[in-house]
């Protein structure tokens, strides 16, 4: 069975209130839309995850539920876990190994630098493309990966497609 990783920047959040917390920051409008194009893709592509793992941060968690609810899977469940919030990318990997191994397509929402860091890191700087920005907000990027996520090393996986929503086509209803 060859397992993919999806890793999902959240949308656009609002930094207009410089009091507010970063944790506490939510989605912008473009940040909802956003979120809802790239559930509605993943959706009609026939990409649902079989685990969907987020960040407890207000926009990636946000993020998360709006694309959930696109994807309209009930047996699926948005998980939340806090070390996809600022603790590095070697942390993300500790969270991919206790995936479960059944699941053939991970979704994690999340940040950068983090997302971007662990993007290099499995795919290789050399297989990626020549952008400044790898996962602008609300973009996907889907990776194949080997069966065992236990141990993962650099290079491992390999880059399906980086996906953001502005580049989707207008779903019907929108």
């Amino acid at each position: 069975m060859s397992r993919e990783l999806c890793l999902l920047r959240h949308g656009k959040s609002d930094r207009d209130d410089l009091a507010m917390d970063d944790f506490d920051r939510p989605l912008k409008k473009r940040g909802k839309l956003a979120a809802q194009r790239i559930g509605g893709w993943l959706k009609q592509e026939n990409l649902v995850p079989g685990c969907l793992i987020s960040s407890p941060a207000k926009r990636a968690l946000s993020t998360a539920k709006i694309v959930h609810k696109a994807i309209d899977e009930e047996a699926l469940l948005v998980k939340q876990d806090k070390r996809l919030y600022q603790e590095g990318f070697e942390r993300l990997k500790a969270v991919l190994a206790e995936c479960p191994s059944d699941a053939g397509r991970v979704l994690l929402v999340g940040h950068n630098p983090e997302l971007e860091d662990l993007l290099i890191y499995l795919a290789g700087a050399p297989n990626l493309p020549d952008i400044d920005k790898l996962l602008p907000t609300a973009a996907l990027a889907r990776l194949q990966m080997p069966d065992d996520w236990s141990h993962l090393d650099a290079g491992c996986a390999k880059l399906l497609s980086i996906t953001c929503p502005e580049h989707l086509p207008e779903a019907p209803n929108s």
